[in-house]
């Protein structure tokens, strides 16, 4: 997808969040780059973080707002459309989502050994079935989140897809094999 198609796929504008929090104790500054990087938020500069503008996203960041002024902080929640600049908000979420996407092909490069050391040490049980599955379903749950966000389609997105696809097909090919290995000891 081109930026101009980006451009045009925009939801409704952007949603910015101008926030101030004391500095100390730390960890509600870590609160509030946590909040924002899991809503799939990219921050503009220090403090200001934009999101693609929704209904979910606006109760998210208000929700945030209230919680910040909780901290003893401040915080400004504006609707805006960018009137210059607006390629490189778009290049910066897509290139978050994108890093978010590479992490998930990481994770799934990751399951594959696991199941690559389960073949050669020859586990075949249902409780490292089982253990797998989890860490499936782990994977599965974190591109859903990821998908949610990536409202313009970023480029990784289908390579993402065909690596967990392939984590699919080798934990379906494992659990036949636990099935069979189990299967002979009754």
């Amino acid at each position: 997808m081109t930026i101009a198609e980006r451009a045009d796929a925009a939801p409704n504008g952007w949603l910015v969040l101008i926030y101030r929090i004391p500095s100390e104790p730390t960890r509600l500054r870590a609160t509030a780059w946590r909040r924002l990087k899991g809503l799939g938020a990219i921050y503009l500069q220090n403090s200001a973080a934009a999101l693609p503008a929704s209904a979910a996203a606006e109760r998210a960041l208000r929700k945030l707002r209230h919680e910040i002024g909780e901290m003893g902080g401040t915080a400004v929640l504006l609707s805006c459309t960018a009137l210059a600049g607006e390629s490189e908000v778009l290049t910066a979420f897509q290139t978050a989502r994108d890093d978010e996407y590479e992490e998930i092909i990481d994770k799934c490069q990751d399951f594959l050994g696991q199941l690559d050391k389960e073949y050669k040490a020859e586990h075949f049980t249902y409780a490292e079935l089982e253990e797998n599955e989890e860490d499936l379903v782990k994977l599965q749950g974190w591109l859903a989140k990821v998908t949610d966000r990536d409202v313009f389609g970023a480029p990784k997105r289908a390579a993402t897809l065909e690596a967990l696809g392939t984590c699919e097909r080798a934990l379906e090919e494992y659990a036949a094999r636990v099935y069979a290995e189990e299967g002979e000891g009754q």
